[in-house]
């Protein structure tokens, strides 16, 4: 029994202990490649934010991590896929709300949502929340981000890409499918000049950008460079924790 995973942990655990930060991970369930599981997002996600829990915990930081939510906002094309469940951010939004509203009359002061999702955004949903919750710290932490995978990976790519396939292989190597099956997540260019030199945005289109769901080539994945990656992050995102932890809610600035 880990204290600070709610789904193992017990309520004399609980009764007997003060918690202060609750830690929300969040995925979405979505084809990744060939090879790759569709609960890619969230099975990482969940880990990375078990293990920074557990090294904040060692730390002294009464974390408590709680239940994954699999439900992740999909772009046009994809969730015309079989089995990509899509929720849209004003679904996100309602269930996010309710479980701040659960915490906060549990006396809860702080809570950090984990994602993992690059079609999930959580920022607007902070923005309209926290003058709600006042007595409630909202952050976020997408761990995707935190850390320069040039540095670690040799291709680049954002979806069932060598950095998520690394990562998968280290934790669930018995879910992925031999590399020599992955396809080579060869992403499509919009023809829109704007849109390539980033000047605009729009969604992209899933099913025309890409052959295989991919976006970047997995195939030099391997466990060893996705052990050290996950090592590297989840060192930053425990030292929040414990940073977290600590800190008076009301006083942040100096």
């Amino acid at each position: 029994m880990r204290p600070y995973i709610l789904e193992e942990t017990n309520w004399k655990q609980i009764k007997h202990q003060k918690y202060e930060v609750a830690i929300l991970p969040w995925g979405a369930t979505e084809p990744h490649n060939y090879h790759l599981p569709y609960g890619t997002d969230s099975l990482e996600t969940e880990k990375i934010a078990a293990l920074a829990a557990e090294k904040a915990w060692e730390q002294g930081a009464k974390v408590m991590v709680l239940p994954t939510i699999p439900l992740g906002a999909q772009n046009v094309g994809q969730i015309d896929m079989p089995f990509c469940l899509h929720t849209p951010p004003s679904t996100q939004m309602l269930i996010l709300k309710d479980l701040v509203s659960a915490l906060d009359r549990q006396g809860i002061k702080k809570l950090v949502i984990m994602n993992g999702h690059g079609g999930n955004d959580f920022k607007p949903m902070i923005r309209e929340l926290q003058p709600q919750f006042p007595e409630l710290f909202l952050s976020l932490v997408e761990w995707f981000k935190i850390l320069d995978e040039e540095n670690y990976f040799e291709k680049g790519g954002d979806h069932a890409n060598e950095m998520e396939t690394s990562i998968i292989l280290h934790f669930f190597p018995e879910l992925v499918l031999p590399l020599s099956e992955a396809g080579n997540g060869k992403q499509k260019a919009s023809k829109l000049k704007a849109i390539r030199e980033k000047t605009a945005w729009a969604p992209r289109q899933w099913d025309k950008v890409s052959e295989d769901t991919g976006i970047g080539d997995p195939r030099q994945a391997t466990a060893t460079k996705g052990e050290k990656f996950v090592h590297d992050v989840t060192e930053k995102i425990a030292a929040y924790f414990v940073e977290l932890e600590e800190s008076n809610i009301h006083d942040l600035y100096e």
